[in-house]
């Protein structure tokens, strides 16, 4: 191992190379390039190879990532794909998306003396080469196992539940009310971070594997839940959250205010293709606009980067904490500001001004006070600190907040907790109805991809639990029984 780990002491840290501010501000691409075989194999050979692996202890999927960035440092790709894809269903799409600088970069151990290994990248680089190669195969069983089951929501969540269900022999349907598969990673994430043919080729091969997919179909419009339990034999909500946090204020309904959701959509879709009317008539485009984006999550950060790219006039992001306790990656800040964004730090929106649109914002500076109950410093107003931002286009990016699913769905039995998300028995992912599961942010809050991936496969391994054993009750067998 000396000879090829432990090379953090000689060898810098270096990522991908990235396209540079002036050319990828003028298109949607993504910004970094893909490693190749010698640097992913000099960048991974860094690892100090731990005892205790701290990157491996924060990542929601615990990821085996000393071992497969050994394996890369070796040479040995396909074994490294192996181990990587074991523990993570889209790979390929944590490491272009995650937030490694707050996850497991961020905790690596060599991180404070010599930079932290380049995780992501090598994770991209690893699975990117895997689909080049061939190695990644559709997710076919074994066996059939004679059993269905039902997954409402074709976003991470849903997917890695599918996957593992698939596996297992279960006869696996997906419905979605959105025209494509992948939730927000096509809708909601631009394609500088995450290029739709990358999520679309998962798809692909889902089908491959015997998945169905019921597109453009909303339960309670166009099929009930309890018809979806009858066709099933257990049924998984995987919905997401949509619902955008609202902001009040003075001038709060002015034309020119709009949910950063409904932003980055039109964005993707034209993108995609699509004919978007809101989009077609300014409403949702920003360019020649001045545009005041507000929040500090990673939402936000999409927003800002994809203003700049539509030929925003100015774009800014007010903020009411500032840059060491936002919430959102470091190296998005990092790359939006290269991009031409400006930053308004402790600043908060107090009045949005203009007639019958929106003309700009009168915002108050804001201090860092004592932590809070969550442990986050407070925020507190400045007297007499008002001042004003021009503003044409004023994006929300406040977070979401779960749909109201048991009025959606005609379901008042299906119990919500005081967030209005789906209450469930976290040991069994069951919800207050039996063979109806739910997981991912439609139970956790609006969180990370990574966090609905990790969900959805303990979901799924809860649910074949619980089916195997209402199939041993019933007196039925299963060929993947002792899975």
């Amino acid at each position: 191992m000396a000879d090829r780990m432990l090379q953090f002491v000689r060898v810098p840290q270096a990522m991908p190379d990235k396209r540079d501010a002036a050319a990828r501000r003028g298109d949607f691409h993504e910004i970094y390039a893909d490693f190749d075989v010698p640097r992913a194999r000099e960048q991974s050979g860094r690892c100090s190879q731990c005892g205790v692996p701290f990157c491996q202890v924060h990542c929601p999927l615990g990821n085996n990532i000393p071992d497969w960035l050994k394996l890369t440092a070796e040479g040995r790709l396909e074994e490294a794909y192996e181990v990587s894809s074991a523990t993570n269903t889209f790979p390929e799409i944590c490491g272009r998306i995650c937030p490694q600088d707050r996850l497991c970069e961020g905790n690596c151990v060599i991180e404070k003396g010599f930079d932290s290994v380049t995780i992501g990248a090598v994770e991209r680089f690893i699975t990117d080469t895997a689909f080049a190669q061939g190695w990644v195969q559709a997710p076919v069983p074994r066996a059939e196992n004679g059993m269905s089951v039902g997954i409402v929501g074709a976003g991470p969540g849903g997917l890695a539940a599918a996957e593992q269900l698939r596996l297992k022999g279960y006869a696996v349907h997906v419905y979605d009310r959105h025209d494509r598969v992948g939730g927000l990673m096509i809708y909601g994430i631009p394609n500088f971070k995450l290029e739709k043919e990358v999520v679309l080729r998962r798809h692909r091969l889902f089908e491959q594997a015997g998945i169905v997919f019921h597109l453009g179909c909303e339960i309670g419009r166009d099929i009930g839940l309890d018809e979806l339990r009858t066709r099933h034999d257990a049924v998984l909500l995987a919905t997401g959250v949509y619902r955008a946090r609202e902001l009040g204020g003075p001038g709060a309904g002015l034309a020119g205010i709009v949910p950063a959701l409904d932003y980055l959509i039109a964005s993707n879709r034209t993108g995609l293709g699509d004919a978007v009317p809101e989009f077609d008539s300014g409403t949702l485009d920003a360019a020649g606009r001045d545009v005041v984006v507000i929040g500090g999550g990673d939402t936000a950060m999409d927003c800002v980067r994809t203003a700049i790219r539509q030929g925003a006039k100015s774009v800014r992001c007010l903020y009411r904490r500032d840059r060491a306790n936002m919430p959102g990656s470091l190296r998005e800040v990092k790359n939006a500001e290269e991009e031409g964004v400006e930053f308004v730090w402790l600043s908060a929106p107090e009045a949005f001004l203009g007639d019958d649109h929106v003309t700009g914002v009168r915002a108050v500076r804001m201090h860092l006070g004592l932590p809070d109950a969550s442990g986050r410093q407070s925020v507190e107003p400045i007297e007499g600190s008002h001042f004003t931002i021009p503003a044409t286009l004023v994006i929300k990016a406040l977070g979401f907040d779960p749909e109201d699913l048991p009025a959606t769905f005609a379901e008042p039995a299906l119990a919500v907790s005081r967030w209005g998300t789906l209450k469930i028995d976290h040991r069994s992912f069951m919800t207050s109805i039996p063979g109806v599961f739910a997981a991912g942010d439609i139970v956790r809050g609006a969180s990370l991809v990574v966090w609905a991936i990790r969900d959805g496969r303990d979901a799924a391994a809860q649910m074949h639990a619980w089916l195997q054993h209402t199939a041993a009750e019933d007196g039925r067998s299963s060929p993947l029984a002792a899975d």
